[in-house]
C-alpha cells in the first residue's frame, strides 16, 4: 500500500489537482517515510492530497499565467508530499486572511507562509518555523523618490501586503520616523507582493515592503530594483517565519517531523541554497516557536 502511494507522490507531486489548484514545478525526488504517512490524519490519507493555500508572493510562490507555481514553496511542498507519500495541491488565495480563514474552514490543510509565528495565532494554529528574516523595502533603480537609506522612507508611500508581518514592521518604522521628527510613512495595503511591486512601477507607491528573502529575489533574480533593510534601531525584529496548520487537524506534529527529515537528509539546505537564502535559514525547525519557549 505504501509503495503504491510512494509512486503517486513522486510522479504526481507536480500535477494539478482539483479546481482552483495550480501546478507545481519542481525536481525534488524523495522516498516516502512510511511512519510519517501512517501518522497523517485519516482524511488526508483517504484523499491522498495535502491542500495548501498560497498567495502570490515571490520568491516563495510565483504564479504564471498558465497556473504554474514556482518558488521556494513549490520546492518544499513537493518535498513534503513525497516524504508523506501524498500529492500536494496549491489553491491560490488573496492574501493571509483568506489563507487563515480557509484553513479554519477546512478548505485548505496548510499555508507555508512566510507568516510570523505569534502567540496569538498559535491559539488556533500550530506553526513550524523554517526560516527567519528582517524587513526590506524595494524600489526601482530609476526611482526619483530619493531613497538611499531606510530613513529616506519617512513620509513616503510604502506598499505592503495587508495583515502581513511586513505591515507590522512598517508601523514600527513609521513610529521611528515620527519619534525623530520626520513625517510618518504612508501605508498602501495590497493583496500580494506582485501587487506591491506593480504599485512601485506605476507610481502609486515609492517602495514595496517585503521580507528580506523576497527582496533578495526581486533584486538579484529579476533585476531593475534596489532595496534597503530596516534595522533594530528602526524598530525591526528578526522574525520567525513559519508554516501554519490548524491545531484541530493534528497535522502540526507530523509536519514538524517531516521538516526534521528534510533538515536531516540535506533537502532543506539544498532548497535554501538553490534560492540564495542561506542567510535567512535556521539550524532546525521549531514547532510553535512563539509559545514553546
Amino acid at each position: 500500500m505504501i509503495l503504491a502511494v510512494a509512486v503517486i507522490g513522486t510522479a504526481l507531486a507536480g500535477c494539478t489537482v482539483g479546481s482552483g489548484s495550480a501546478t507545481l514545478a519542481t525536481a525534488t525526488n524523495l522516498a516516502v517515510v512510511p511512519t510519517l504517512h501512517d501518522a497523517l490524519p485519516q482524511a488526508i490519507k483517504d484523499a491522498g492530497v495535502l491542500r495548501f493555500a498560497g498567495d502570490s508572493h515571490p520568491p516563495y510562490r510565483t504564479v504564471a499565467q498558465d497556473g504554474m507555481v514556482t518558488g521556494i514553496d513549490a520546492d518544499f511542498q513537493a518535498a513534503i508530499g513525497q516524504v508523506l507519500g501524498v500529492r500536494t495541491q496549491t489553491v491560490v488565495v488573496a492574501g493571509l486572511p483568506a489563507a487563515l480563514q480557509g484553513m479554519l474552514g477546512n478548505r485548505y490543510d496548510a499555508f507555508n507562509g512566510p507568516v510570523k509565528a505569534t502567540a496569538e495565532r498559535e491559539k488556533q494554529f500550530d506553526t513550524i518555523t523554517w526560516m527567519t528574516t528582517r524587513t526590506a523595502y524595494v524600489f526601482p533603480v530609476g526611482s526619483t523618490a530619493g531613497i538611499a537609506r531606510v530613513e529616506d522612507l519617512c513620509g513616503k508611500r510604502i506598499a505592503v501586503v495587508t495583515a502581513s508581518v511586513v505591515e507590522e514592521q512598517l508601523g514600527k518604522l513609521s513610529r521611528f520616523c515620527t519619534d525623530h521628527r520626520h513625517p510618518a510613512t504612508q501605508t498602501v495595503g495590497l493583496d500580494d507582493t506582485d501587487a506591491t511591486l506593480l504599485a512601485t512601477r506605476s507610481g502609486r507607491a515609492d517602495a514595496a515592503g517585503m521580507t528580506e528573502a523576497a527582496a533578495i529575489d526581486v533584486t538579484q533574480r529579476q533585476g531593475g530594483n534596489k532595496y534597503v533593510t530596516q534595522t533594530e534601531a528602526q524598530g525591526a525584529t528578526k522574525d520567525d517565519l513559519a508554516l501554519y496548520v490548524p491545531k484541530s487537524s493534528k497535522l502540526g506534529p507530523v509536519l514538524q517531523q517531516v521538516f526534521e527529515e528534510l533538515f536531516r537528509n540535506g533537502t532543506y539546505v539544498g532548497i535554501m541554497s538553490r534560492w540564495g537564502l542561506n542567510q535567512v535559514s535556521v539550524p532546525k525547525p521549531v514547532l510553535n516557536a512563539a509559545t514553546s519557549g
